[in-house]
């Protein structure tokens, strides 16, 4: 009985061995079909560009000219190289221009002006690292695709009309606004308000300052830096804001986070026109508007 519960034994992991041999050899034809089905579908695809290093990438698109240049790896605008540029719209821009795939290339196609690429309507162009430009234009829309042609050949391909999308933004959707912290009655504990030289300060262990320090959690926890009045301010344009040194309002919350002390530093200046007020934070260049009662309550003013 024992020799046969040993040969049956043997005889099952036999079997074993042999389903997993075949498991393992079926992974490996997979993905080696697999890979080859990827190497076939890359060697069919038609690449309108093949730009290895993009230094500069220019365009109009029907929203303004724009020109935006690479230096140390980071995206600028050309324009104004102090704008807080987000770099992710521009790194977006440079892997689908970099390599932009075709739908399809046109043969014995018709002539320029019937495909709208004799008076294109947009064009793009991108310099790469020597210096070398390329020349897309986007002509009539067929379907989901625009027609395009590159520099002055007569080749016509078919592109997606999603590779213009990232192209279709306002310069001040593509701004990276400063990060502002999460305040609040409940991890806010000190605010210093200084003002033309004299300095008020509450202090959320001085039970007499409660209230006070309640509105200006209240007012600070309300803070949305979303609206700008200017994204990279000269020191020389501070007073029409109300933000030069000697004009502005300081105020220095410290806060809680993480059980660490943090400290914002945040400036409030004049008001616009329509009640507004300017307001900065602390070596930060972006001027931003907010209401002047989210103000008002910083500054403890009912």
């Amino acid at each position: 009985m024992e020799q046969k519960r040993k040969r049956l034994f043997i005889l099952l992991f036999c079997v074993l061995l042999i389903l997993l041999a075949v498991y393992f050899g079926l992974q490996k034809h997979n993905k080696s079909q697999e890979k080859k089905k990827k190497a076939k579908a890359e060697a069919e695809t038609i690449y309108v560009t093949d730009i290895n290093s993009l230094k500069e990438i220019k365009y109009n698109v029907g929203n303004g000219d724009f020109d935006f240049k690479k230096e140390d790896d980071k995206w600028y605008d050309a324009k104004d190289k102090d704008f807080p540029l987000a770099q992710s719209y521009l790194r977006q821009m440079e892997d689908t221009f970099s390599k932009l795939k075709a739908r399809r290339a046109l043969k014995n196609g018709d002539s320029l002006e019937d495909y709208g690429l004799k008076e294109p309507d947009y064009t793009v162009v991108l310099t790469d690292g020597d210096g070398k430009e390329t020349t897309l234009y986007y002509g009539n829309i067929t379907g989901d695709d625009y027609y395009i042609t590159v520099d002055d050949t007569n080749k016509v391909y078919t592109v997606s009309s999603t590779s213009i999308s990232d192209l279709q933004n306002k310069l001040e959707d593509m701004a990276q606004l400063d990060a502002y912290p999460s305040i609040g009655s409940g991890n806010l504990k000190k605010v210093v308000i200084t003002q033309n030289g004299s300095s008020n300060t509450y202090d959320s262990k001085n039970d007499d300052d409660s209230k006070n320090i309640a509105a200006a959690a209240g007012g600070l926890g309300a803070v949305k830096l979303e609206t700008a009045a200017d994204y990279s301010v000269d020191d020389k344009d501070l007073p029409k804001f109300g933000l030069d040194e000697a004009s502005r309002i300081t105020v220095e919350a410290t806060y809680t986070k993480d059980k660490k002390d943090e400290v914002l530093i945040l400036y409030l200046g004049s008001t616009d026109t329509k009640g507004s007020r300017y307001v900065m934070i602390k070596n930060s260049r972006i001027v931003y508007l907010i209401s002047e009662d989210i103000c008002n309550n910083i500054l403890n003013l009912h």
